[in-house]
């Protein structure tokens, strides 16, 4: 690929094969795609490049406030652009927790000023995330962050009564609430997937009923009240199922799968090693296989990456002490390739859908996920799909390097990220 000129905010995209269709031109002026080339434009050759739309992820942890030691809103939005990701949902677990609208306004500022991708705040459901009481949920959904998304991720809204009063009141406003599906009771020491591999490796397990007995629930009550529940990073087979059934009721359920679910395996654990340490764990080969194909017919809507960056001392440690959470920003788009389109599970229109189209609509943005056609705001990324290359954690944008796919040769590669008509990343670099 070429780039002639300086960045402006004329672009001609040369040849280019938006969602792997026929090669043709794309026409950027003043941030909108445009029927015609604009004068004096730059030129991109994306001869052999495909064009989605700009990925968003629903569940992105940038840490900020509280640890810039392991990620900041600046490294973290730029691990995001060099990933393909326009948009990310910042997740509330900070430290002060994102539970009024002084803090996600402040994450939703630092969003704007590092300007790689936007920043959607996502609202604590409870006050510091303690399960007591509600937070201010109207007051960030009113605040210039217009927060949308509640969850108290990292924790599981585990009280039935207020789980319920977070759907009656998230309706006023149509968000949702993002649940991270975990019975504290059934985890409680919980180290790794519940199985065979747990017993011969000694460490204590995590059962699938702990995810799935909280999403049977939950889909219950958002039934019952009338509201839209989100299942974040769902990770066993009869957790598809759960979400199958309530969507085939027509309840307004969605889901979510991350990356290194499609991929990764318990049996990794074997090594001991604190990079594989993720909530929920890791799960079996026949669950990777559930999760694939509930992604591939649609009853899982989007692949969120739950990128979840760690200081060194807190990954580099025994397994017990380390922290879950892995890194995922910079490697999804390639491990989806590697996981759904290598293995003609998902087409990269599917890829499209399920990455930039789906998790805009969850969120419900509306600058984001929009068809690449004249009118629509330039916001795409550029795909090489014939590349191949090996994960280098020593590389990454991000503060930490807690990535599970480091030596990993993985399928497709983001060359250029545009935000509506501005390059945050060009030939593989950030501008």
């Amino acid at each position: 690929m070429s780039v002639r000129s300086v960045p402006g905010s004329r672009w001609v995209i040369k040849g280019a094969r938006v969602l792997n269709g026929d090669p043709a031109d794309l026409y950027v002026d003043d941030g909108v795609l445009v029927d015609d080339a604009p004068a004096n434009a730059d030129v991109i050759d994306a001869d052999g490049l495909i064009a989605l739309p700009g990925l968003v992820d629903l569940h992105t942890h940038l840490r900020e406030p509280g640890r810039e030691d392991a990620e900041t809103v600046e490294t973290g939005t730029l691990a995001a652009a060099l990933g393909g990701f326009t948009a990310v949902h910042a997740m509330a677990n900070t430290d002060p927790v994102a539970d009024v609208a002084g803090v996600v306004e402040q994450v939703w500022r630092l969003g704007q000023q590092a300007g790689h991708c936007d920043v959607h705040p996502v609202g604590a459901v409870t006050v510091g995330l303690a399960g007591e009481r509600l937070a201010e949920l109207g007051a960030m959904a009113d605040s210039a962050a217009r927060v949308r998304v509640f969850s108290d991720d990292g924790k599981c809204v585990h009280d039935p009564l207020l789980m319920r009063r977070a759907l009656e009141y998230v309706k006023a406003f149509d968000g949702v609430v993002a649940q991270h599906a975990q019975d504290p009771r059934l985890t409680e020491s919980a180290q790794m997937n519940e199985g065979e591999i747990s017993g011969v490796l000694g460490l204590a397990g995590w059962p699938a009923v702990a995810e799935e007995a909280i999403i049977a629930r939950d889909c219950l009550l958002a039934a019952h009240v009338g509201s839209r529940v989100h299942f974040c990073h769902v990770s066993t087979a009869g957790s598809v199922e759960l979400v199958r059934w309530a969507k085939s009721k027509g309840w307004n359920v969605t889901a979510e799968v991350t990356p290194h679910h499609l991929l990764l395996t318990d049996d990794l654990v074997a090594s001991y090693d604190p990079v594989y340490k993720v909530n929920p764990p890791l799960r079996t080969h026949q669950d990777v296989l559930a999760l694939r194909n509930a992604l591939a017919d649609g009853t899982i809507d989007a692949v969120a990456t739950d990128h979840a960056p760690h200081a060194l001392e807190d990954k580099e440690t025994e397994w017990a002490a380390a922290a879950f959470g892995m890194t995922g920003l910079e490697t999804a788009l390639s491990v989806v390739a590697t996981a759904m389109v290598d293995t003609g599970l998902l087409d990269w229109a599917g890829v499209a859908d399920r990455m930039s189209i789906r998790p805009a609509d969850i969120g419900r943005l509306v600058r984001q996920g929009q068809p690449l056609i004249a009118g629509a705001p330039a916001t795409f990324v550029l795909i090489d799909p014939a590349a191949t290359w090996t994960v280098d954690a020593s590389q990454s944008a991000s503060r930490s390097r807690n990535t599970p796919f480091a030596g990993r040769e993985l399928s497709a590669r983001v060359i250029s990220t545009f935000l509506r008509g501005a390059p945050t990343v060009v030939d593989g670099k950030p501008t």
